[in-house]
């Protein structure tokens, strides 16, 4: 069968092709499946395998592939591409601009209003940038840690992001937090509608004290999406944000989030040098060092995962997926047989 390189860009539906069309093995494609099957035993799983914006395979079991997850932290990655817009449309100057002076909230924060004992907002914190929190080197009521010198994955410093960008916008408010359109809203506007997705959000809180100051730091922005929205983003991401000719994120912010960013490069041993602004990364062969260098992700709790590779032109979707979030060796034997299907 003839290949056919050229992409397509998805309408409402999908399109599928042979797997032969799309430039795999077949017989290589099927024994990835059949590992796949064989390692989830009785555990859900929905994979979906896309090329040139195709779908060469889709695989579930015992979940129902239309059915919308939660994000979790992969939410994070689409963090990223809004900031990258708010950027480009001059409603944040720069990412290496101060964060307070957007989102003065963040510093209300005293001791006895944090998630926990010892955690609040600190002097330091008024240096905060937009990088930083995006690349999750802000030190947010982190006690000892400064801005841009320890790589810290966390959740409140990405809200704290989220909620300067949508004030920014004039979509939230600390005082009411659910009665803005919200970040997630926006993520719709700039991205969703654009691209055909059909996904959905959340605002979602840890049990906290009473006195936690939820309006400020509170209120994750989740989103909740099909194998196939996620896809879509994967597509989006593929292209450096263009979509069907049109520059939906930056291209030059699409570059730089799917590198290892500089803060972690400066600061953490090289076999940490796995993330970049809001994407996981393996520009330094650290992530998966079977894999190509080019190749990131958006990754999350709940086993979420959009595995991107541009020089493959491979997009693999697992919603939920079989492996640990905390053992990237294990997610990757997956990624590395279906790779291998590729002529």
């Amino acid at each position: 069968m003839r290949l056919n390189p050229e992409t397509t860009w998805p309408c409402k539906e999908w399109q599928h092709a042979e797997p032969e069309e799309l430039g795999f093995d077949r017989q290589k494609l099927m024994a990835a499946g059949s590992w796949q099957a064989e390692s989830a035993g009785n555990n859900p799983y929905r994979v979906l395998v896309v090329r040139y914006g195709r779908v060469a395979a889709e695989w579930n079991f015992r979940i129902d592939p239309l059915e919308k997850a939660k994000q979790a932290s992969a939410s994070k990655s689409t963090f990223s591409c809004v900031l990258g817009i708010a950027i480009s449309e001059g409603v944040i100057k720069s990412a290496d601009d101060r964060v307070i002076d957007y989102y003065p909230e963040l510093m209300d924060v005293v001791p006895g209003e944090g998630p926990k004992p010892g955690r609040h907002a600190f002097p330091e914190n008024a240096g905060i940038t937009f990088r930083q929190l995006i690349g999750n080197t802000s030190g947010y009521m982190k006690p000892g840690e400064a801005p841009g010198k320890v790589f810290n994955y966390q959740t409140f410093g990405m809200n704290i992001l989220t909620h300067a960008v949508a004030s920014a916008y004039s979509l939230y408010r600390t005082s009411d937090p659910e009665r803005g359109a919200g970040f997630g809203t926006l993520t719709e506007w700039k991205i969703r509608d654009r691209i055909g997705g059909t996904w959905s959000w959340e605002y979602q809180n840890f049990k906290l004290p009473p006195e936690a100051k939820l309006g400020v730091y509170g209120y994750f922005t989740g989103y909740q999406m099909t194998p196939q929205d996620m896809a879509r983003c994967g597509l989006l991401w593929l292209h450096e944000g263009r979509w069907a000719g049109a520059e939906v994120v930056p291209v030059g912010w699409m570059r730089e989030a799917t590198r290892v960013n500089a803060d972690v490069l400066a600061s953490e041993p090289e076999e940490n040098h796995r993330y970049g602004l809001g994407f996981w990364c393996n520009d330094r062969g650290q992530m998966w060092p079977n894999l190509p260098r080019d190749s990131f992700a958006a990754s999350g709790n709940g086993k979420q995962h959009i595995w991107v590779c541009p020089s493959l032109n491979l997009i693999v979707v697992r919603s939920p997926g079989i492996y640990d979030q905390e053992d990237p060796a294990q997610g990757a034997r997956l990624l590395e047989l279906i790779a291998e299907a590729v002529r």
